[in-house]
């Protein structure tokens, strides 16, 4: 587990606060019950850009702060506890993460400003279908005019339906990992059309459709045909700033659940004195603890990538997806079964992290997933 530093652990502190305060779980009961299609509050974003949250990883010249991945993993840990709803990791995470592993000076400083303060959404549009598998891409670009021509279907693009910017994985020609290009298309193109997708954790998500959508030549991120080598370390941000807030979800399930333990009575005896709750808490409290090491782990290589180019950063990301993905299961199992009968009911919030474990659990590609590819990079 990483050692903070005072800066690291001001920062963890000033989010857990807001968080607790500005963006508390009955914010995202708010947004369900409101049936609103956007995917997150966008007061509550305004702020996280005034707090600088949204340039964490922004270089200093683009009005960011460079904080590093794992200042901007404890964020998304904090606001991870709450179930809040922000384009956090869309944006900050990855988003600002495309436009500096692969962005050219001019697209850098046209978005990552932007980014920094909170004043643009960015999403990358990868996947295609029910399971994450951005090898499979099959929406094209074709060259034309002056630039290329866009045509297909992103399905659950997070925060989708607010985003100013798409980062969007198209094939330019070969198979698989190989012929694929990144783009940047502005949201509001001629020929984009965004379908809203409720997702079951009461957060938005959007279909996207592009039908002969024109882009200049400028609009490529990185290199023609070998967009795999941009794609690939970005996704291994996703993995790890994901499990950071799948992380932060459990580890809250386990301090709510812990707390009605300890005060439940049943047959004359607080519950949390029956062993077999006690065994089951410490396996949980021990599940955390390792999936932090892990989180922190993944978060840690990539900011010693940026100065030494140290640490296999890919093996650490799909470790930590898939141990929070396993984490976030159990720990929604246990908190609704713990609280017994009130824990099945929507009034108590087991329900909502529940369905927060369930999409992200899926999200970006599951355990199997994330094991599978772990074992190929270890040579398994």
């Amino acid at each position: 587990m990483a050692v903070l530093t005072e800066e690291q652990t001001m920062l963890r502190d000033a989010a857990k606060g807001w968080a607790s305060e500005s963006a508390p779980v009955g914010a995202l009961r708010k947004l369900r019950e409101g049936k609103s299609k956007q995917s997150f509050d966008p007061a509550a974003w305004a702020e996280m850009g005034e707090m600088g949250w949204a340039g964490v990883i922004v270089p200093e010249e683009h009005d960011g702060s460079a904080f590093g991945h794992l200042g901007l993993g404890l964020i998304l840990e904090e606001t991870g506890r709450t179930l809040a709803a922000s384009p956090l990791l869309s944006t900050a995470m990855i988003g600002a993460s495309a436009l500096n592993l692969g962005g050219s000076d001019a697209q850098k400083s046209a978005w990552l400003p932007k980014i920094a303060t909170g004043a643009a959404v960015a999403t990358l549009a990868v996947d295609e279908g029910s399971h994450h598998n951005p090898a499979r891409t099959a929406l094209t670009a074709t060259k034309g005019g002056a630039g290329y021509v866009l045509n297909g279907t992103k399905t659950f693009v997070l925060d989708g339906e607010a985003a100013d910017l798409l980062i969007v994985v198209a094939r330019t020609g070969g198979a698989g990992t190989d012929g694929l290009t990144l783009f940047l298309v502005p949201a509001d193109a001629p020929g984009v059309t965004r379908t809203h997708l409720s997702l079951l954790d009461s957060r938005g998500a959007a279909q996207i459709a592009f039908d002969g959508v024109e882009v200049g030549a400028d609009a490529v991120l990185g290199e023609l045909d070998k967009g795999w080598a941009v794609l690939e370390p970005v996704l291994d941000r996703a993995y790890a700033g994901l499990a950071a807030e799948m992380l932060g979800s459990a580890s809250a399930a386990f301090d709510i659940t812990l707390d009605y333990i300890k005060t439940r009575t049943q047959f004359g005896q607080v519950i949390g004195t029956f062993q077999a709750l006690q065994h089951r808490a410490a396996k949980w409290f021990t599940d955390i603890e390792t999936t932090r090491s892990c989180v922190e782990a993944a978060l840690e290589a990539f900011d010693a990538q940026n100065t030494t180019g140290a640490g296999d950063t890919r093996a650490l990301a799909s470790l930590a997806k898939a141990k929070a993905s396993d984490l976030v299961h159990l720990a929604s199992n246990e908190m609704v079964q713990m609280h017994g009968g009130i824990g099945m009911t929507d009034a108590h919030d087991s329900g909502l992290f529940m369905k927060r474990a369930r999409v992200t659990e899926a999200l970006f590609g599951g355990a199997s997933f994330h094991r599978d590819r772990y074992a190929r990079l270890m040579g398994f």
